[in-house]
């Protein structure tokens, strides 16, 4: 087991796509970190340069210590797990999991306890017999992680090794993954576009976009006290509500209604004083908000009216419109020019800024009524129009 060391790691391909740019990080010895992050934003690509897979343009990678940037793949001492199981057909699931033992020339005694002992971890006693054909995919991606488990290596590096299972298989693989993790102790690194995947399996979450690492924290930390806009929206599902209003003697307003912002709040962030009389931009979380009929916190009320209504049976998402001006980040502008996007959403976006919100499954929401609504005031969240920072 070792530390992973990442210092201004950079990559620029030959055609001048920069794929990541001075990312910094420090993985501890027997941590689990996920990278995280939409399609591009050079997750992938930062984990093919810590194996060697992928050369380093800029920068520094140590592992355990040691400077590795020169050194080919097989001398990092590294496992990868792939999201292509990449099983041999014709080799039984014990031959699958025992070949790189059996290539470095491992004698049998040895290979034997390694693979027997990989198995019991992961359930795959019974089935080291059989061919992949013949597993499910659970188990053929499980084959997968007990051919990098019996290396034992310094450290696992899995690159969306989930993707290709159904929904109920990626729940248990995923929990099952951060349990074998938290058993052997070695340090890992995960990458996902799933935030839900992100949020469950890591020590440490790292959400990246454009090449940048926007933040690196535990998986409360994102939640609670985001960087920036991008952070917050990423981070939560649903996303979070984002409207672009005024902050005026303690309030905000959204038409002709108002929320208070507690002085706690403004306490715990003092920077808003800067802001009084100037836009800032608010986030509610949709877990934030309640109907007013079951609230348990003494925070703002708002009465909307209700558009949809999704029953999700332990749950049910309202959809609203609040009467606020849409946060105008670049993302969100050049989203409104492009041609595919629908006149509904159009005609939403003229009637306010859309809104969800995660209320109990004993609501009296019904679409097309009104509905009073109970902010948690308590925990708002703001960031800077400009910058996109949050304001802390």
């Amino acid at each position: 087991m070792a530390e992973i060391q990442l210092d201004k790691l950079t990559k620029v391909y030959s055609d001048g796509t920069k794929a990541l740019s001075d990312f910094d990080l420090e993985v501890a010895d027997g941590e689990f970190v996920v990278f995280v992050g939409p399609s591009g934003c050079g997750k992938t690509t930062a984990l093919r340069m810590i194996a060697g897979l992928e050369p380093i343009t800029d920068g520094t990678v140590r592992i355990g210590g040691e400077v590795v940037n020169t050194l080919p793949p097989k001398d990092r001492d590294v496992a990868m797990v792939f999201q292509n199981y990449a099983l041999y057909p014709h080799m039984s699931a014990f031959d699958n999991m025992a070949f790189a033992l059996k290539m470095r020339g491992v004698d049998k005694p040895e290979i034997e306890r390694r693979v027997t002992s990989a198995a019991r971890t992961l359930g795959l006693t019974e089935v080291l017999k059989k061919k992949p054909r013949t597993l499910s995919g659970g188990q053929r991606q499980r084959v997968a992680m007990g051919r990098a488990i019996v290396r034992e290596p310094r450290a696992f590096l899995m690159d969306e090794p989930l993707s290709n299972l159904d929904a109920k298989l990626r729940v248990e693989m995923r929990a099952e993954i951060a349990r074998i993790q938290r058993d052997l102790g070695v340090t890992t690194i995960y990458v996902t576009h799933d935030q839900v995947e992100a949020m469950t399996m890591g020590d440490r979450v790292c959400v990246l976009r454009g090449g940048y690492l926007q933040q690196a924290a535990t998986p409360q930390e994102l939640y609670d006290r985001p960087v920036n806009l991008f952070v917050a929206e990423f981070i939560g599902s649903p996303a979070m509500n984002l409207v672009q209003v005024e902050l005026r003697d303690g309030r905000v307003r959204l038409g002709d209604q108002e929320l208070a912002v507690p002085e706690a709040v403004r306490g715990a962030r003092p920077g808003l004083a800067a802001y009084e009389g100037k836009e800032v931009v608010v986030g509610i979380r949709p877990e934030d908000v309640e109907d007013a009929a079951f609230a348990r916190n003494g925070g703002g009320r708002l009465t909307v009216e209700v558009d949809i209504r999704e029953d999700m049976g332990s749950e049910v998402f309202a959809h609203f419109a609040v009467d606020a001006k849409a946060v105008q980040t670049r993302e969100v502008l050049e989203a409104m020019e492009e041609e595919d996007v629908s006149e509904a959403v159009r005609e939403r976006a003229r009637r306010g800024v859309p809104f969800i919100a995660r209320l109990e499954r004993g609501t009296r929401a019904k679409e097309g009524e009104p509905l009073e609504i109970a902010v948690d005031t308590s925990r708002l969240h703001f960031f800077d129009p400009e910058s996109g920072l949050a304001i802390y």
